[in-house]
């Protein structure tokens, strides 16, 4: 039977006993994370977020009926003990940082009992994601999850200091927004007094930020909910939180300055690492040639390398086709691995169709210094000899190529590239590799709409000596935008901002908008702008991003308190759900069924 804990005070957190507190009363509380019965001793280990203690019920000490209390004690029991601190009289446990210490109770009140729990609070869990997440209040008693949300709250915390250090506001900015097109999905919230319009949540404070600027705010900042209705992935989640921040009469320098002192401050303090200043700078285009990616792991090598010269007048179509068409012809060199099964290169095969290629061409080089390949017989020896040249090939490699447009042969490549990486162990988990990306294309052609569309967003100052070619040739001009990328993961992006009205209308031009549309949607920024706006620039990072670098954890679920699935559903509350009846009639909503094909 529970019990109130009748006036008592906790003294200390578990692991907050220490060798420093040997004769002294203390009153601990938490949870039983497991109990063993010798008979005449009874042990207990306490848990609360700071760790375990050891908790020793010995009849004499606490009594008879103390005793029977501590018999019934099960698994996630909710105790309050007080006890006298000890050295252990049994084995020290150097693997806790209690471990040799105990308390001797003389104290327990049961405040809560506990049905038996589906699975073991225990660290690195093997109990199946659904059934945790489906407990999560269950699952966040984890050690390790409990760990990872503590350190979320210090990096929230030192974030918090750095800037206002650095005269940064914290400012707020609203949830229900107006819904503007050029990005993501929307969320969409109906209003029941202007029935048959709706908000949208925000998928970041841009146009607010940009606002700030043109108040005079000069510097602001904010740890923003933000949401996105697109489709998840181990790094996304239909709503996250961004470090969000917006600077007036700034450039590209400033920006990037005050941030690479704040991630040097942030991961010093947090979690021991030394960031090494100035971070690396790699235009986009380089990015892509070389790793086959705006956001490259650079802690290992197999680089990809362009071939288009050496095979251009070679007999094999597959390559000179894709050349004809535009396109490029680049490899990878996977170093030691000539000798792999050709079941395993088959897979590699396949895993590149999936990435949108039509096939992947292989070469082996043999330790005699011949070649086993795919496509051997369509080329001669000279030019077999040129390639594996090109490729800095040696006896014991195993070259693979990709022939199509540029945007394929970088995802495929650059998708292998990581695959091969993590399979072959190349990666150093405990390396933390910081670059910025710059200089990336202010437009990027779709397909689906038939024009051009902003990077980024519609908002984003273009390069000064490209801006010259914005009519010619749009698809050259680049941004003054900027991404932080940290192994492989796009932490967070930005860029200097448009603040010249004529610019600005240039840029809804090329991306399609009328002047009507483009006051129909961004009006109130465009109204703001024509009354003196400064220079300014930005950047937001994915905190749940950042943080899953930090613990080396492989899904941002693990450093969200309460995440969802892949089909963006709680598993715990079990939204979204249905609503009733009447709240849609107020909203003017009706649910229609869609009519069977």
């Amino acid at each position: 039977m529970s019990e109130s804990m009748q006036g008592l005070h906790r003294t200390h957190r578990c692991t907050e006993v220490s060798n420093a507190n040997v004769g002294e009363t203390v009153t601990v509380m938490g949870w039983v994370q497991k109990r063993r019965n010798l008979g005449s001793l009874l042990f207990v280990d306490l848990r609360d977020r700071s760790g375990l203690l050891q908790i020793v019920f010995d009849e004499p000490q606490i009594g008879a009926e103390g005793f029977a209390k501590a018999e019934t004690l099960r698994s996630e029991f909710v105790i309050a003990v007080v006890g006298t601190v000890q050295k252990r009289t049994a084995a020290v446990n150097e693997n806790l940082k209690t471990g040799d210490i105990e308390v001797i109770a003389t104290d327990l009140r049961i405040l809560s009992e506990s049905e038996t729990p589906p699975f073991h609070i225990e660290e690195n869990s093997k109990t199946n994601e659904e059934t945790r997440l489906k407990y999560r209040y269950l699952d966040l008693r984890r050690p390790d999850i409990q760990r990872n949300l503590m350190l979320r709250s210090r990096v929230l915390m030192l974030m918090r200091d750095f800037m206002a250090k650095e005269g940064f506001l914290e400012i707020e900015t609203p949830i229900l927004c107006k819904s503007t097109p050029e990005g993501a999905r929307d969320y969409l919230v109906p209003s029941r007094i202007h029935q048959g319009h709706f908000y949208a949540l925000p998928q970041s404070p841009q146009l607010f930020k940009q606002l700030l600027m043109a108040s005079g705010y000069d510097r602001y900042f904010q740890i923003a909910k933000c949401f996105r209705d697109e489709d998840l992935r181990a790094d996304r989640q239909p709503e996250f939180t961004q470090a969000d921040m917006e600077l007036s009469f700034v450039d590209i320098d400033d920006v990037l300055d005050v941030n690479e002192r704040l991630l040097q401050h942030v991961f010093k303090e947090a979690i021991g690492v030394d960031v090494q200043l100035p971070l690396p700078r790699m235009p986009w285009q380089e990015a892509m040639d070389r790793f086959g990616s705006d956001k490259p792991d650079t802690r290992f090598g197999m680089e990809l390398c362009d071939v288009s010269d050496v095979v251009k007048d070679c007999g094999f179509g597959v390559f000179t086709g894709a050349l004809e068409a535009g396109g490029s012809v680049r490899g990878i060199n996977v170093e030691g691995q000539g000798a792999m099964p050709r079941k395993k290169i088959d897979k590699l095969v396949e895993f590149a169709k999936g990435c949108g290629a039509k096939g992947l061409a292989y070469l082996c080089i043999n330790e005699d210094a011949t070649y086993k390949s795919s496509f051997s017989k369509f080329m001669t020896e000279e030019e077999l000899a040129a390639l594996v040249a090109k490729m800095n090939g040696k006896p014991g490699d195993l070259l693979l190529f990709a022939a199509d447009k540029n945007k394929i042969v970088w995802n495929v490549l650059g998708a292998l590239r990581l695959q091969l990486g993590e399979e072959l162990g190349l990666i150093d988990e405990n390396q933390y590799n910081f670059l910025w990306v710059t200089e990336f294309p202010l437009l990027e052609w779709s397909d689906e709409e038939n024009r051009f569309m902003a990077m980024h967003h519609p908002f984003t100052m273009p390069m000064e000596e490209d801006w010259a070619n914005i009519d010619s040739d749009p698809g050259s001009v680049r941004a003054k935008a900027y991404d932080i990328v940290l192994n492989g993961t796009e932490l967070g992006g930005g860029s200097v901002r448009i603040h010249q009205s004529d610019i600005q209308e240039k840029m809804f031009e090329v991306l399609g908008f009328t002047k009507e549309r483009a006051h129909e949607q961004f009006g109130f920024l465009l109204d703001a702008f024509s009354y003196g706006v400064p220079p300014h620039a930005g950047l937001a990072y994915g905190v749940d991003r950042m943080i899953m670098h930090m613990v080396h954890a492989d899904s941002i679920r693990d450093v969200m308190a309460f995440p969802k699935v892949k089909d963006a559903s709680d598993l715990m509350s079990e939204a979204p759900g249905t609503v009733d009846t009447t709240q849609l009639e107020e909203l003017g909503i009706a649910i229609v069924a869609a009519e069977e094909a």
